[in-house]
């Protein structure tokens, strides 16, 4: 095996590991897509709170250092509206 494919390996071993966090964990967050992109990893989905954001952010640090992580991570807004809605 080369060195090359040990690290691809090894790369694919790491993001299943987050993915299996990201499942498990105090997160449940499920509906975060993890994908390996050329030789950067994106992370894709809507969460509820900035808060599990930042602790997702945090995982894909631990789990995925050294690798070019990109998020695209949006936080769904759960606020009441702020004025009443005008039917006609």
């Amino acid at each position: 095996m080369t060195e090359q494919h040990a690290g691809a390996h090894e790369d694919e071993y790491r993001i299943a590991r987050l993915r299996e966090r990201l499942a498990g964990d105090d997160l449940a967050e499920l509906g975060i897509q993890v994908e390996q992109r050329g030789s950067a990893v994106l992370l894709t989905g809507t969460v509820p709170t900035a808060t599990h954001r930042d602790e997702i952010l945090r995982l894909a640090r631990d789990e995925l250092a050294g690798l070019t992580v990109r998020v695209d991570l949006e936080v769904a807004c759960s606020d009441p509206p702020d004025r009443w809605e005008e039917l006609s």
